[in-house]
């Protein structure tokens, strides 16, 4: 009898923090983020340099640090999952979800799992593209994979490019390098390696 063959799948996740927690600064947050996905059973695979990079919108608060880690999962790990994850290693570094693009202690975005296209094609696409006066008025109900700002932002591209820069959008059909070469270079410039 042979051993069945189970395929793991890479999940992408984005970290960042512009505020300090119980006195560290956001750099040594993110390196204890990092090693809090391993104590909750994610496999960590990769993680990114640490990028400076300027607060979302601009002047809303310090700059931030930001990077990007893969994370090895089960065929039988759902996004929802991964989600309350996060959500609940962001508590415990004091994350408080008060103000949409606010500042934080700690943010954890899952940018994508696997190619899965979530909640389906059609809505992955109408958030995707909506224009950006809509994008500060409008907010998901629904988590909705990949993340539907992924391809607009270098402060998630850059740190992304450095563990999947091979990583295919399932709906336009480009890579994390392709994604990152197509922003304008000063929006590049400005995520700068710590």
């Amino acid at each position: 009898m042979f051993p069945l063959m189970v395929k793991s799948i890479h999940a992408l996740v984005a970290l960042g923090a512009n505020l300090p927690f119980e006195g560290d600064p956001p750099a040594v947050t993110l390196e204890r983020a990092v090693k809090a996905l391993s104590e909750e059973g994610l496999s960590v695979l990769a993680v990114s340099r640490f990028f400076a990079t300027p607060c979302f919108p601009a002047g809303a608060g310090p700059d931030y640090v930001n990077a990007a880690a893969v994370l090895e999962v089960g065929p039988e790990t759902d996004a929802t999952s991964i989600m309350a994850t996060l959500h609940r290693i962001e508590g415990q570094f004091g994350r408080k979800r008060e103000t949409r693009w606010g500042m934080r202690t700690l943010d954890m975005d899952l940018l994508a799992l696997g190619d899965s296209v979530l909640p389906d094609a059609a809505t992955l696409d109408d958030w995707r593209n909506l224009p950006p006066e809509m994008q500060i008025r409008r907010t998901p109900d629904q988590l909705i994979l990949p993340h539907p700002r992924l391809q607009d932002r270098a402060f998630v591209l850059v740190p992304l490019a450095d563990v999947a820069p091979d990583w295919v959008h399932p709906r336009t059909g480009l890579t994390v390098a392709e994604m990152l070469a197509a922003l304008p270079e000063a929006d590049r410039a400005a995520v700068r390696p710590l």
